[in-house]
């Protein structure tokens, strides 16, 4: 009984959805979504990117947002209420990257870099609530906030903390060996 009982806990945490990297938008309108398991183009984009893009979707694998690093688009392909102005740069090879706050389906972090080619000062973070714009989601007067790493090269990473919850935000020091790295948590982001 124990051994079934063991079998399902651990079968139930494996078969979560993990769909958030399902599509993609980049480029000129271009995107990608992987939903069916193999790719399908989407050619229903407003992004015109030169490098670096991100995008989100949900647990299921529906779009909620993307950015070049600069302008935030919804899932409906329009900006977002205040979504203008990210200090990222659309030439930068990792302009931006979005992480899920780790304890709640609707608050999103978004990241930016400028590296080399931009002159905003290297890593800031804005905040996305999904539960604004009537579900579509708003970035929130939480924008652009600075970070110690300046100067950044065109360089961001997030990877999951050893306690399976928690993130670390990573970037390098343009022209350096030097890294930067931050704890989000779900209750604050650790400069």
């Amino acid at each position: 009984m124990h051994f079934i009982t063991i079998t399902l806990l651990f079968t139930s945490l494996f078969l979560s959805a993990q769909n958030e990297a399902n599509i993609w938008y980049f480029g000129e309108n271009a995107g990608l979504d992987f939903n069916s398991g193999s790719p399908v183009a989407l050619t229903n984009g407003s992004l015109f990117s030169l490098e670096g893009c991100a995008t989100i979707s949900d647990d299921n694998g529906d779009l909620l947002f993307y950015t070049d690093g600069v302008v935030v688009f919804n899932k409906n392909h329009t900006i977002m209420p205040n979504g203008t102005g990210l200090l990222g740069h659309n030439s930068s090879t990792q302009s931006a990257i979005i992480v899920k706050n780790p304890l709640s389906n609707t608050i999103y972090y978004i990241f930016t870099v400028d590296g080399a080619s931009g002159n905003s000062g290297g890593l800031h973070y804005s905040t996305v609530d999904m539960t604004l714009d009537g579900g579509l989601g708003d970035v929130t007067i939480n924008k652009n906030i600075t970070t110690p790493a300046i100067a950044t090269c065109e360089k961001v990473c997030a990877i999951k903390h050893q306690n399976g919850l928690d993130f670390w935000i990573i970037t390098r020091l343009e022209g350096s060996n030097t890294y930067h790295s931050y704890l989000l948590t779900s209750t604050y982001f650790n400069t």
